[in-house]
């Protein structure tokens, strides 16, 4: 079921797997950026929303690698080396985010001694016990990853949006 590496886009499952993730990572972002004062219902059901999310983003990061492995991808778009060099390393860095920031925010909540709980589906699960010295840690890369990446995911769309009004090729609509 594979494709031709010389297809000019990706495949539908590809293609639902970027798309679906970028949504939720949006809507784990705002989540956590709304979600309120600290014992505060508004808070619990944002924070909620913010765990579903990231549980959800890694279970689809992984079936997107792995069909990535399966199906490959597209070949490049011809054009310069190093646009091509910075393209792979922004595409190499958000899907070590995709799976690092979930397992970073799962691993704060599980260092502080509690399961992540998914609401509304009486789901909890832990990775890893309660460890008061590696919290402070973890949750600090977490949010340190989450800021560095309003930035890298940016630049991102901003890079696929430069090649449709600027360098007029096909990178953007391989994905749409």
């Amino acid at each position: 079921m594979s494709y031709s590496r010389a297809s000019e886009r990706y495949t539908p499952p590809a293609i639902f797997f970027h798309w679906a993730i970028f949504l939720l990572v949006a809507l784990a972002y705002l989540a956590i950026e709304i979600r309120g004062p600290k014992g505060s219902d508004s808070r619990a059901l944002w924070s909620s929303v913010h765990f579903w999310c990231g549980t959800l983003v890694l279970g689809l990061a992984c079936l997107r690698l792995l069909w990535r492995l399966w199906a490959g991808a597209p070949a490049e778009v011809e054009g310069n080396r190093l646009l091509a060099f910075l393209a792979r390393a922004a595409h190499l860095a958000l899907y070590v985010f995709i799976f690092a920031q979930p397992l970073l925010g799962i691993l704060t909540i599980n260092t502080g001694g509690h399961p992540v709980t998914l609401a509304w589906a009486n789901i909890q699960y832990t990775l890893v016990g309660a460890d008061p010295v590696a919290r402070p840690l973890l949750k600090s890369a977490h949010e340190w990853l989450g800021n560095a990446f309003y930035w890298v995911i940016g630049l991102h769309a901003l890079a696929a949006l430069a090649h449709h009004v600027v360098f007029k090729d096909r990178t953007l609509q391989r994905m749409i």
